[in-house]
């Protein structure tokens, strides 16, 4: 027998209705994270805030939460046992490129919080961080925006959310990016500002809510198995592990949800947590990624019981934590990290993990190198991460970079490194 299809009307017609909440939340690049993370800390916060989500890179993924009302299952997938649950934080899901329909969630007097998934090469900043007008997406956003056309990028469309807002007379909101870039808030912000300006828009008042987020997701789920578990046929299921961390530093001028009820952490200073997540979890999927891909393992569980990965990973991680510093607890954070990354039931695949492999080695593993050559230290953790890349790449096993194009991809980098340790 079929299950029948997840929607909200199929809830309330089996007892148990779970009601759209109004839509309080914009939410760009509605990808398996997103869904995972800031819509499950939406939903348990329980005080009725809705989000509209807008797809990034996939379009389809609008198509199977509209029939669904937005609902989705996710799948806590611990070492020995799932946990699943419906989330109905999601009110409605929107193709990236109904651009009208976001202006006007944007300017609604309702709106309160611009969040952000659309990963790191989506904000199309340079490696100095700042917006790379040279970009041709970025020019062509410039031109857009000059002549009251939608732009097509995802900061180009939050340029004209905000501005949308200001005509409106909506007041300020926050935006929270959540990707794994340092200074993300600060740099999103600048970006905005070089956008708007470049444009001949006039500057926009928002608040820049600086944020690090934690939870492996690392694929969506098959709906067999989800009817298996839950009775109802969903289309938009994801799996993750168990924990799950969010932390942030920021006003919210138009009010937020009470995110701490789902365990989310408000501080007054991102950068030790940022920092550690970035080096020490994001930095440590790339070495074993690059190094596991190199021993014939497909996922990071795989990886990481293999001695050579193993050593290779503590070896880098013994410098991500001296660059870290002590604002936070690296020793325990380590210990937790293995755990994660030696459950079994989580299919971590390594080929996920090595895309974009440029712009996150001068995020993850560049500023190591720069630390511990400032202490005339030899960086040999880090610089391992680099050389095993370049070898991963010759070998056709990273997806991005082509064999023939590695060593000048590792040329390039290594300038960067240059400039990084005299920064």
């Amino acid at each position: 027998m079929t299950a029948p299809r997840l929607s909200r009307a199929a809830l309330a017609a089996a007892g148990t209705p779970l009601p759209a909440p109004p839509v309080r939340i914009v939410h760009l690049g509605v990808g398996a994270f997103h869904r995972a993370h800031q819509a499950w800390y939406t939903h348990h916060a329980g005080d009725d805030w809705g989000i509209a989500a807008f797809t990034g890179r996939r379009a389809e993924l609008a198509h199977r939460l509209g029939p669904q009302d937005g609902l989705f299952t996710v799948v806590e997938r611990g070492p020995d046992a799932d946990r699943v649950e419906i989330v109905g934080s999601i009110a409605r899901a929107h193709r990236a490129d109904e651009v009208e329909r976001m202006l006007q969630l944007c300017a609604a007097p309702e709106t309160a919080v611009i969040t952000l998934t659309i990963t790191e090469a989506g904000y199309h900043l340079g490696a100095d961080g700042a917006l790379d007008t040279s970009d041709p997406a970025v020019a062509a956003d410039i031109a857009a925006l000059r002549a009251g056309a939608p732009p097509a990028t995802p900061v180009g469309r939050l340029v004209a959310g905000l501005h949308a807002r200001a005509r409106a007379g909506a007041g300020p909101l926050a935006v929270v990016a959540c990707d794994n870039l340092p200074e993300l808030a600060a740099r999103l912000r600048d970006a905005v500002a070089e956008l708007a300006s470049a444009a001949g828009l006039p500057p926009v008042e928002a608040s820049f809510v600086a944020t690090s987020v934690d939870r492996i997701t690392p694929h969506e789920t098959d709906a067999a198995a989800v009817a298996a578990a839950t009775g109802w046929h969903d289309e938009a299921a994801v799996v993750t592990e168990p924990f799950s961390d969010w932390t942030l530093c920021g006003e919210f001028p138009a009010g937020r949800p009470a995110w701490e009820r789902a365990g989310a952490l408000f501080v007054d200073d991102i950068v030790p947590f940022e920092r550690r997540k970035l080096l020490l979890l994001n930095g440590g999927h790339l070495q074993l990624a690059f190094h596991g891909l190199l021993r014939g393992h497909v996922t990071i569980a795989e990886a990481v019981r293999d001695p050579a990965c193993r050593a290779g990973l503590e070896s880098f991680w013994d410098e991500a934590a001296r660059t870290v510093g002590p604002g936070a607890d690296t020793e325990h954070y380590r210990a937790a990290l293995l755990e994660r990354f030696e459950n079994p039931r989580i299919e971590h695949r390594l080929a996920q993990i090595a895309v974009d492999t440029a712009t996150k080695l001068r995020i993850r593993i560049l500023p190591v190198i720069a630390a511990e050559t400032a202490q005339g230290w030899d960086a040999r953790g880090a610089r391992a991460v680099i050389q095993r890349w370049r070898t991963a790449a010759a070998a056709g096993l990273v997806p991005d970079v082509p064999p023939a194009r590695a060593g000048r991809e590792e040329s390039a980098l290594w300038q960067t490194a240059k400039l990084f340790a005299r920064s």
